[in-house]
């Protein structure tokens, strides 16, 4: 499970967010799992989990926000550096997903900042691997995005809170989830929320996948260990996928 990479190139976006991709010659991890990352020469002791946002020939990339020693370890790396990533790990998406010959409706893609990554990833592996699902993209910052693979398709919404591109205000005030037959959502945990509870009020189906600090990845430590409605799980072993209805029950019933 762990190779032994170097890095291909890295791109800075905005803000706080770059592109780190590296040489990858295992075979392509599945939509929705993470690899825990660490520079071949590192000052800190515990790898970082990075959701899989692009998967290429011969090389995988990460979308990656500056939040830390071990991330901004990352953000210095350069051609040529080399790191350890191990895995893949954790739950795809498509463990939880219909079927899409089951589905009249398409299904929405809301992200929030770094969690537009294993939506992306989603929407390409469907693309790549002719599933036939129908997705629509629902993409939410603070300020203007200039990430290359995020195109403004007719059926693609991007807000940012500052005005600056897109739609004016949070990527939530956009969503109507009765249009979907499911939806699936990354980042910040109150936009989590907020996309669970519309689509509970609409009757539609809500997988989140959660951003949690971890330490092995496998799920032998228990330090990402999250309440659910049917107890406590160990996000990355049992995840980061969930049922909305599991992170976040219904108060209203």
């Amino acid at each position: 499970m762990k190779h032994a990479v170097h890095v291909l190139r890295r791109r800075e976006e905005f803000g706080d967010l770059f592109l780190l991709n590296f040489a990858w010659d295992a075979p392509p991890p599945r939509a929705g799992q993470f690899l825990m990352v660490k520079p071949e020469r590192s000052g800190v002791f515990l790898a970082r989990p990075l959701s899989v946002a692009f998967v290429g020939d011969g090389e995988i990339g990460f979308l990656v926000a500056k939040r830390g020693r071990g991330t901004e370890e990352l953000a210095r790396m350069l051609p040529g550096d080399r790191a350890e990533l191990t895995g893949p790990m954790g739950k795809a998406w498509e463990e939880l997903l219909p079927r899409p010959q089951s589905l009249a409706k398409p299904v929405a893609l809301v992200g929030g900042g770094v969690g537009i990554a294993p939506l992306l990833a989603l929407q390409a592996e469907n693309e790549r691997e002719g599933k036939g699902f129908l997705f629509h993209i629902y993409a939410g910052f603070r300020t203007k995005p200039d990430l290359p693979f995020l195109e403004q398709g007719p059926e693609s919404v991007t807000a940012t809170e500052d005005g600056s591109s897109g739609k004016p205000g949070r990527i939530t005030d956009h969503l109507e989830p009765g249009r979907y037959a499911a939806v699936c959502t990354c980042g910040p945990e109150a936009m989590m929320k907020a996309v669970a509870d519309k689509c509970a009020g609409a009757g539609v189906p809500c997988l989140v996948s959660l951003e949690r600090r971890m330490a092995c990845g496998v799920g032998a430590c228990l330090g990402c260990t999250v309440e659910t409605a049917s107890g406590n799980r160990r996000c990355c072993a049992d995840g980061p996928i969930f049922p909305a209805e599991e992170m976040y029950p219904d108060e209203r019933t």
